[in-house]
């Protein structure tokens, strides 16, 4: 039977750095973030979405990603209620994919938000990236060209670290990445001889 993995870290920890290393290693990855967008674009959560916010979170027929980060960032009622939309979807969307991957001894889920939304439940071993959080914030405002504000924003709505690692089984700290690389493999040379 396949095991599934969760990869998870903050915003700005590496993760993503982390999972394409693995799925360099010959490991299936899903990327749960580049999926939910996937499906933020079917007109079926984009009706459900606009039934929530309305028509100003539309841009050419399109929900405007930016707009709808903006809306519920700085709300948590609205940030659940859009979550509450969205998660379903890459939950039956990801089940689907296991299966298309049932022949692959592990495979990994890579998700921000694993804990937050639940989905660590669906794992059998979690790995968890993390990162001195003033590193994560410059990585951020780098990488995203936004103010310091708007990734403090982002990063109250995940868990702090110290609560994913008492739920994880494996953790590796991204200060150096090629450090990093090498701790993600020595992880997946276990797993594969478990």
């Amino acid at each position: 039977m396949t095991k599934i993995i969760g990869l998870t870290g903050g915003i700005g920890s590496g993760k993503s750095s982390i999972a394409k290393h693995i799925e360099s290693l010959g490991v299936p990855v899903y990327i749960a973030d580049t999926e939910a967008k996937k499906i933020l674009d079917t007109d079926s959560v984009i009706a459900q979405v606009v039934a929530l916010f309305g028509n100003d979170i539309l841009e050419n027929g399109r929900i405007d990603r930016k707009k709808i980060a903006a809306l519920v960032f700085q709300d948590s009622e609205k940030l659940k209620k859009y979550n509450g939309i969205i998660h379903p979807e890459v939950y039956l969307h990801f089940k689907n994919w296991v299966k298309q991957h049932e022949n692959s001894p592990l495979v990994v889920k890579e998700a921000a938000i694993l804990f937050e939304s639940g989905s660590y439940k669906d794992c059998d071993e979690i790995i968890l990236v993390t990162a001195p959080k003033e590193y994560r914030i410059q990585r951020v405002m780098k990488r995203d060209a936004v103010t310091r504000d708007a990734v403090e924003q982002r990063m109250v709505h995940q868990w702090d670290d110290e609560k994913k690692k008492a739920l994880s089984d494996y953790v590796i700290e991204n200060i150096d990445l090629e450090k990093a690389k090498q701790s993600a493999e020595n992880i997946i040379t276990l797993l594969r001889n478990q």
